[in-house]
């Protein structure tokens, strides 16, 4: 398999299917990862492409964002900010977005079938959205730390930070309803 970067590099030479394994490899999870923050799936879909379109358009190498994907993620993050503050018309507070997909948009997929999965799923959703996004991106969407500070506009440190302290909220909120580990 080649990689994200080998593949936009392809797009550019003017191989237009090299797009299209970018599209299918990242386009549902992208649509997945701003529909947290719109919570409207067929805007999230418009946005997804929307993303591709912007960086598909501009035809120039990726640099300073760490990877293709981290530098897709920023986009559509960016794109769905814009059309967030559009369409409230005023100042979108970033407590008040949601970054985790909602549990129910979850509920075809085999990892939210079982039981363990929905506890998880339902303490993610308590976590404070920073925490939330953070490990998100690092832990669903396999982002290095470097990464994910590209697409939250954050220093690696930060990152860290954020991704130790949710790890630990997430385990709290997790004892405190009761979440058993597999290993005890």
């Amino acid at each position: 398999m080649i990689s994200d970067e080998t593949a936009y590099r392809r797009y550019l030479d003017g191989e237009p299917k090299a797009a299209d394994l970018l599209v299918e490899k990242y386009g549902d999870a992208l649509t997945l990862y701003i529909n947290g923050y719109l919570k409207d799936i067929h805007e999230a879909e418009d946005l997804m492409i929307e993303a591709f379109s912007r960086i598909f358009a501009k035809e120039r190498p990726i640099t300073g964002t760490g990877s293709f994907k981290a530098y897709l993620y920023k986009t559509a993050r960016n794109l769905a900010f814009r059309y967030k503050k559009k369409h409230r018309l005023g100042f979108v507070h970033f407590d008040e977005l949601d970054f985790e997909p909602r549990s129910d948009m979850l509920a075809d997929t085999e990892l939210y079938r079982s039981e363990r999965s929905r506890q998880l799923y339902d303490a993610l959703e308590k976590l404070k959205a920073e925490y939330r996004e953070a490990l998100y991106l690092v832990y669903f969407e396999d982002m290095s730390y470097r990464n994910a500070a590209t697409v939250m506009k954050k220093s690696e440190e930060q990152i860290t930070k954020l991704v130790y302290r949710g790890k630990q909220r997430l385990k709290a909120i997790l004892e405190q309803e009761g979440f058993t580990y597999a290993d005890d």
